[in-house]
């Protein structure tokens, strides 16, 4: 039986652990060749080890997103190797410090707004050109709650998941008569490392795996995917076109 994502090309980045790592497997599983992009070499390697255990193929792209000449040179090689792209899922991101914003120096807000924002707005600059070779272009980027809570203590986080938002909906906006899709994810409280260290007290038994968002992330890459513009929520299986009330 063909695969559903059989003979595409998958971009994932953060694809080392966590979120990324699950659909990074689950897009292989569903036949995607993935290029799966972070900076953890070792962490690349064993992502590679599971597709390749499972029949799947990948290209493993050690990369700190905040070489945004390094995110260039990727899609030149991607369009010199492949002439397109089929899927990208950017889910990389940083927590930043956990302070009162007057206590937050420069530098770390930059380094949160780096990954979390320009590093997307770069691989939309860089990505676009691609996907719209595909005949079904996919895009999907992880958010998150507190863009729309702005809860305490998580001021460069929320802040710059609120501009991924606003980044994401601008390039649905101007794609929206293309054939590519692109969408927002909201994966709510799953049990990640980076979750460990933003909420250490919490039981990481009572939340969901990234196994379990992956299962949702991967039908919105597929060709029959039509919606774009649109906001997915996990924790209520919910399908938006706005954020979610806090």
């Amino acid at each position: 039986m063909t695969k559903p994502l059989a003979s595409r090309i998958a971009v994932v980045t953060g694809a080392s652990r966590g979120i990324g790592r699950a659909t990074a497997l689950a897009l292989a599983r569903a036949g995607a060749h993935v290029v799966a992009v972070a900076r953890t070499q070792g962490g690349l390697e064993e992502l590679d080890d599971e597709i390749r255990k499972d029949g799947g193929a990948a290209t493993l792209v050690p990369l700190n997103l905040t070489d945004f000449d390094g995110i260039a040179r990727l899609g030149a090689a991607l369009h010199e190797r492949h002439g397109k792209i089929d899927i990208l899922v950017g889910n990389a991101g940083v927590a930043g410090p956990s302070s009162p914003l007057g206590h937050i120096e420069l530098k770390p807000w930059n380094d949160v707004m780096a990954v979390n924002v320009t590093a997307n707005f770069q691989l939309v600059r860089c990505m676009e050109p691609l996907l719209k070779q595909s005949d079904a272009g996919r895009a999907v980027f992880v958010t998150s709650g507190a863009a729309n809570k702005a809860p305490a203590y998580v001021g460069p986080y929320a802040a710059s998941k609120a501009a991924l938002e606003a980044l994401v909906r601008v390039w649905a906006e101007e794609t929206a008569s293309t054939r590519m899709r692109v969408n927002l994810f909201n994966p709510g409280p799953i049990r990640t490392r980076m979750r460990a260290t933003m909420f250490p007290g919490e039981d990481p038994a009572t939340l969901d795996t990234p196994e379990q968002v992956a299962e949702f992330i991967v039908p919105m890459c597929e060709p029959g995917w039509d919606a774009t513009g649109k906001f997915y929520d996990f924790k209520t299986r919910t399908l938006m076109s706005f954020r979610p009330p806090a």
